[in-house]
């Protein structure tokens, strides 16, 4: 219709086309809808929705501006993504009007992100600066009007006097006339000084009133979130009582609940020989799965929201299957751990053997006790982005979540070992016990790694004994996204992570957005996941710790295309009988039919095991497994770790400092060095002059394209020094693919390109 926007449809690849030219966009808090614009009209003015409030809660087929990202396809076409989940093409008329909607998004982008950030440095100079602001400025209201109360008081003492002196005078009744008039004026003056006075008081009053009234407000407003502070400490210290005094009565022997816990599980009856009990119940289980699930579903712009969520298998159809483990072989079992356990601690790369092994630290230097008032840093927090808020290093670990993410690789020995599998459904099963390795740190690791800068990279070469090496890159800031790619023997590993996190008070929520691949060029097969949601606790009281929870899907592609894995995290639960941070799943070939389970925990192992056969109905079937092996075992980290982040070995080397690196590389980053070296009050000046000087460079670059829009020339958004942003094949994805050019320009020690960051 006139004045409509744009019309935006529904099918994700059929380009959305443009029926008028680009508005002004003005609006800082503009969100993008597949659905329609947010559109107001009222006396024949359209307005789009500029409240934050009503855009913070946003419904699906809505993109937040301010962290959009906006590309280039052709002439005609643009595409705006949020980095994962949602992602829509656009279609001009023609070239012109595609770069005019590009220039004025990449504006209102500009515009709705300073928006944002002076929203968050109000906040917090309204929680620190303002009070004593404002104090000063009644002080010196008050003051003024006190020195107003002592004019007038001088004033009328001088009109006063002079009053009384023209009274005395009049008595002595000599030239009456004349004094009388005498008289007449100062009684005039004193009384506009009187009055004067009387108004000098009355604003004196009205302003110590008034400010006292709110002074009086405020300090009953400090009580009340003071009591509800102490009511929440002791409702969560309540609370901790009954947990651990649950734990206490779940550890206690308890016949009863034996025999219920037999009957509850008669299927168990059956195996009567081989393995224990215990370890029987452990790999049988209870699974849903979904039903209708495609494998492509994650290419839709409209439903992928996140295989992560916990409410989702609740909103799909699911269906129950049982898996029931055949009579275990011990010394089988044993034996194979064994073996793995053996294997995972020799190099994986045999043709690098010939290599001179670089020996490497195996510890960081002790974390130093500084004393810290938590409260005071996140009472102003609750309800931000985690990567919004201004942290201290007290909370961090010495790491980058560059480094972090190259940690994913610990233990590349199952991806070895999964290159060499002939059958991919068992390849599918190992590479599954490697998206659950990743997350073994967590279970003790609660420090925050630090935020990487825009441009900052971070390279691993551990060809000489591990068989990998990779490189990371921060390829956007808003949202915050960095890419990484690993190669390997047999297999190469690439993911762009980006992620939303907020602060709910009791405890942190971290839900991962982008997907990550793994390919294995011998075959062909390549596949594809999201990770789960993690979940910190005890932010305000108790000991922090760290859950994972929620679906995971992985799909094949290409040659494994139709194979899929579907593994569910169970959450942590005081009152569960089921084994806690258990991981389970079934890995199912292109046909929907099950040929591998997946058991475990995701803190201490993984195993696997083929489906021997098939009973039941096709609603509810029931698959018995062949024995377990092992394919994943964690290796815990020194006894003494706790001392130092509780780092694995593997950790405490991430950060070593080694030559010839890149000059934007996570080593380099000098608040990151300091807190390793216990230097945290000097990590701190130096962590708030690195992200002044990244603001100083965005803002320099927002005025370059306001400048470049004034004069009707576009203006080239950053760009990525080892990655580009190309279209997935096989989808209208954009996603960041390795250049390949970083290991070259290492070797010429050509870092011309490299921006100077730090």
């Amino acid at each position: 219709s006139k004045g409509t926007m744009m019309q935006c449809l529904r099918a994700p690849r059929s380009p959305t086309r443009l029926v008028s030219p680009p508005p002004s966009l003005p609006d800082s808090n503009s969100s993008y809808s597949n659905v329609q614009e947010r559109l107001v009209k009222k006396k024949h003015i359209q307005k789009m929705k500029k409240n934050q409030a009503e855009m913070s809660h946003t419904c699906r087929g809505t993109i937040s501006l301010h962290g959009a990202l906006i590309h280039t396809v052709d002439s005609c076409t643009f595409v705006i993504s949020n980095g994962g989940t949602q992602t829509f093409h656009i279609k001009a008329a023609n070239e012109v009007e595609r770069q005019s909607w590009v220039t004025a998004l990449e504006l209102a982008k500009a515009k709705a992100i300073r928006a944002m950030e002076s929203d968050e440095e109000e906040e917090d100079n309204t929680a620190n600066t303002i009070p004593s602001e404002e104090l000063n400025l009644v002080v010196r209201e008050l003051t003024v009007r006190l020195e107003n109360l002592k004019t007038c008081y001088d004033l009328i003492t001088k009109h006063g006097t002079a009053l009384q002196r023209a009274l005395s005078e009049l008595e002595s009744g000599d030239d009456l006339a004349n004094k009388t008039k005498i008289v007449s004026e100062r009684a005039t003056l004193f009384r506009i000084s009187s009055n004067a006075m009387i108004n000098a008081c009355s604003d004196y009053l009205q302003t110590a009133q008034t400010q006292g009234h709110k002074w009086s407000k405020m300090l009953q407003h400090e009580r009340d979130q003071k009591l509800h502070l102490e009511e929440m400490v002791e409702q969560l210290a309540r609370q901790h009582s009954h947990l651990e005094q649950a734990a206490a009565n779940r550890h206690r022997p308890n016949v009863t609940a034996s025999a219920s816990d037999d009957e509850d599980n008669e299927f168990y009856d059956a195996q009567e020989e081989g393995g224990s009990v215990a370890s029987q119940e452990e790999s049988s289980f209870i699974l849903n799965i979904p039903v209708s699930t495609h494998h492509n579903h994650r290419r839709s712009s409209i439903d992928a929201t996140g295989s992560s969520s916990e409410g989702e298998e609740g909103n799909s159809e699911t269906q129950q299957v049982l898996v029931v483990a055949e009579n275990l072989d011990n010394m089988d079992v044993t034996d194979r751990i064994s073996v793995h356990s053996s294997q995972a601690l020799t190099p994986t790369l045999a043709a690098n053997q010939s290599k001179v092994v670089r020996k490497r630290r195996t510890r960081v230097a002790d974390k130093p006790n500084y004393p810290l008032n938590l409260w005071s840093i996140i009472k102003n927090c609750i309800g931000k982005d985690l990567s919004k808020i201004p942290m201290p290093v007290n909370f961090n670990e010495p790491l980058s979540m560059l480094q972090r993410l190259t940690e994913d690789f610990e233990y590349s020995e199952i991806l070895d070992k999964a290159a060499q599998a002939k059958d991919t459904c068992e390849q599918l099963a190992y590479v599954t016990a490697f998206t659950v390795s990743s997350y073994s740190t967590t279970s003790n690791r609660t420090g925050k790694p630090f935020n990487p800068l825009l441009g900052e990279t971070y390279e691993c070469d551990r060809t000489d004994d591990l068989g990998w090496r990779c490189i990371n890159e921060q390829v956007s800031h808003h949202p915050p996204m960095a890419a990484q790619y690993c190669e390997g023997r047999g297999w190469r590993c690439w993911q762009e992570f980006t992620m939303t996190s907020k602060f709910r008070g009791k405890y942190i929520q971290i839900v991962p957005l982008g997907y990550a691949h793994v390919e294995f060029p011998a075959t062909g097969n390549r596949y594809t996941w999201r990770k789960v949601t993690t979940t910190v606790h005890n932010i305000i009281v108790g000991k922090l710790w760290v859950d994972n929870h929620g679906d995971m899907e992985i799909f094949g592609e290409r040659n494994a295309k139709g194979v899929k894995c579907h593994l569910k995290y169970l959450p942590y639960s005081y009152f569960t009988r089921d084994t806690q941070r258990r991981v389970k799943g079934v890995v199912m070939d292109n046909a929907n039919q099950v040929k591998w389970v997946i058991n475990g925990t995701w803190d201490s192992k993984i195993e696997i095991a083929p489906v021997t056969s098939t009973s039941g109905s096709t609603e509810n079937p029931v698959y018995k497994t062949g024995n377990y092996k092992t394919a994943w075992t964690r290796t815990l980290p020194p006894p003494d770790s706790d001392k130092y982040y509780n780092f694995t070995l593997l950790a405490c080397q991430l950060n070593e400092p080694e030559p010839n690196v890149a000059p934007t590389d996570s080593r380099l980053r000098p608040d990151q060095r300091l807190m390793e070296e216990g230097k945290w009050n000097e990590s701190n000046q130096e962590k708030l002059r690195l992200e002044e000087g990244q603001r100083a460079r965005r803002r320099q670059r927002e005025a370059e394209a306001e400048k470049a829009a004034a004069e009707g020339r576009p203006y080239p958004p950053y760009e990525p020094i080892w990655f580009s942003k190309e279209k997935e094949q096989g989808t209208d994805n954009l996603v960041h693919v390795f250049k390949g050019t970083y290991w070259d320009a290492k070797s010429k020690q050509d870092w011309s390109k490299s921006p100077s960051i730090f």
